[in-house]
């Protein structure tokens, strides 16, 4: 998104501007929560702005709850075509790694909702009930004010919510894993990756722990889960020993510490963890160029 909407600069800003730029950040991770992805994620906020931008604001009584809505409904038509897309996806799905700042770490309950395990998690939830999920739990709104969002009754999305988070609650990861922990778990990870000691990777691996590649059938990955810590330790520690030029370095990603692999400079694969009583349980490694080219665009400016 380009102009003011993104930057908020230039020599005047009308209201509806300067009231959508205030919401923003926001409104991108409401939709971002519902999709997994950050390019739909703001297409989704081109469409809600070009709604918002033909509206009377003297109409309109809370912005906030009211932008909401738009983008709430707007992620939710799109959901149900990436739903459709998913379906022909090659390989395993994961969701677009997204670039986040240490303040959104230092937010335990936000960096948990937007984590990579969560989201895979809020995959498993039908449309509706992950957008009722998110705005309650992750957002904290009201029941009516999410009932005018998915048009349902109070009463419906009530039931709903006690659906979603008993799903939700039976699948998400045991315990809350801090930033710091999850850091450290990847140091070791690196460095026994990197030094090819299988048996100081089998150490931090869950016995069942599972190996996903997303790929999308642009770059090669993994065709289906690896379970398992032997095979996930070899196959690592194989893939790490052909690749001469590949370099491991610290990211922060979806409010967690995570890698980025780079091979001559650019970003091949981004790897996030789930962490389960100390061992990791869950690897997600995305290497579809297309869910990395904001990643590529946004390390390169950081560099």
């Amino acid at each position: 998104m380009s102009g003011p909407l993104a930057d908020g600069e230039g020599e005047s800003v009308d209201p509806a501007t300067e009231v959508f730029i205030a919401h923003r950040n926001l409104l991108f991770t409401v939709a971002y929560e519902m999709l997994g992805s950050a390019a739909d994620a703001e297409d989704v906020l081109q469409e809600t702005w070009l709604r918002w931008a033909g509206v009377d604001l003297g109409t309109v009584r809370e912005p906030r709850a009211y932008l909401v809505r738009i983008t709430t409904r707007q992620a939710l038509t799109r959901l149900r075509t990436l739903s459709r897309r998913k379906e022909s996806y090659i390989g395993p799905w994961l969701p677009e790694p997204l670039l986040t700042t240490p303040d959104v770490a230092d937010d335990i309950e936000l960096a948990d909702s937007v984590s990579t395990a969560m989201l895979l998690v809020l995959e498993t939830l039908a449309p509706t009930e992950r957008a009722v999920f998110v705005l309650r739990e992750v957002f904290a709104l009201g029941y009516d004010e999410i009932a005018e969002a998915v048009d349902k009754t109070p009463t419906a999305v009530r039931q709903i919510a006690h659906r979603a988070r008993t799903h939700v609650a039976a699948r998400r990861p045991r315990t809350t894993i801090t930033p710091t922990e999850t850091r450290a778990a990847l140091d070791a990870f690196k460095q026994a990756t990197e030094t090819g000691d299988l048996q100081r990777l089998l150490d931090l691996l869950a016995p069942d722990v599972v190996l996903m590649g997303d790929g999308g059938g642009i770059k090669q990955a993994v065709p289906r889960p690896v379970v398992g810590a032997d095979k996930v330790a070899r196959l690592l520690t194989a893939g790490m020993g052909r690749i001469a030029t590949a370099v491991l370095r610290p990211v922060e990603v979806n409010g967690y510490p995570a890698l980025v692999l780079r091979i001559d400079g650019e970003v091949d694969t981004v790897v996030s963890v789930r962490i389960d009583d100390g061992l990791i349980t869950g690897l997600y490694a995305v290497r579809n160029p297309e869910k990395l080219s904001r990643m590529q665009r946004e390390t390169a400016l950081r560099r």
